[in-house]
């Protein structure tokens, strides 16, 4: 099964919406109310950042993990030996954001956090009655008032031809935290493998809103939405040229919040980000 486009003012939106999770681990929304012309901004401004030498003044913090994150110290997949070729900048409300590009990324964080808000009542809504009881709480209050929600900007560069053979902009992998929500990027390359193990294009039309579950829903719903590999390719001919950038936004409950039986939303952060070496 392919991942589902779902127009958002349907009204079945909910339903169709969250089937894709459950069966893909993603689902691609249209008609959402997510601005493209303040994508578009955020992308243009973003990129003369990283094309900037101010970038070197908002070196991440190895605590707070606040800050820019230069390609040298970029993550290496789990079961990877080999840095994804990219570089980011990670903003949280409470952390260090240029000031000149501070406004519009914040704006666009409390959007896109009320949308998740929604779209996780739609899957606590739509989620059979056994799996919602074992939440420990309402999945949208999980989110109310966490300081670890992550909008992390993504700069995957040009290909100059010295990259690291074997390496690709991101690796497989599986995201942490309960749901991704990500604008299409400035250019293609997001695939998902499916469960005949295919890997598969998702569905990336500038406009587009791609919604992935992470390992945390995963957990807290006893593995009845699936946490998906997915990657980036390389672009190949001119696409090489170019730079594509992209602007997920990691939604994470509060630190204390309980999954499971095992773990609270703090315990399985830093069990993963150990894996993934950033701490």
């Amino acid at each position: 099964m392919d991942v589902k486009v779902v127009d958002y003012t349907a009204t079945d939106a909910a339903q169709k919406f969250v089937e894709s999770l459950r069966e893909t681990g993603f689902a691609v929304l249209t008609n959402h109310p997510l601005s493209q012309d303040l994508v578009q901004s955020i992308y243009d401004n973003w990129l003369n950042f990283f094309n900037s030498s101010a970038r070197q003044d908002f070196l991440f913090d190895p605590e707070k993990q606040d800050g820019y994150f230069p390609p040298e110290v970029s993550e290496v997949a789990k079961g990877h030996e080999k840095k994804d070729i990219k570089e980011y900048y990670h903003i949280y409300p409470w952390g260090r954001i240029p000031a000149e590009l501070k406004s519009e990324i914040t704006d666009y964080y409390e959007k896109a956090s009320d949308l998740a808000a929604e779209l996780l009542e739609w899957v606590e809504s739509n989620a059979p009655s056994e799996v919602a009881e074992g939440f420990s709480e309402p999945l949208p209050h999980m989110i109310e008032d966490t300081p670890n929600t992550l909008l992390r900007v993504l700069h995957y560069p040009p290909f100059t031809g010295e990259e690291e053979p074997g390496a690709i902009r991101a690796a497989a992998h599986e995201d942490i935290n309960l749901l991704t929500i990500l604008p299409a990027a400035s250019e293609p390359g997001l695939q998902v493998k499916l469960k005949d193990g295919s890997w598969v294009d998702v569905p990336s039309k500038f406009g587009y809103l791609i919604i992935n579950t992470g390992d945390m829903l995963q957990e807290a719903s006893g593995g009845y939405f699936p946490s998906t590999s997915h990657r980036v390719i390389n672009p190949t001919g001119g696409k090489s040229e170019k730079s594509r950038m992209s602007l997920p936004l990691f939604l994470h409950p509060r630190s204390e919040v309980v999954l499971s039986e095992r773990h609270t939303q703090r315990s399985y952060l830093v069990e993963r980000l150990k894996e993934l070496g950033v701490v």
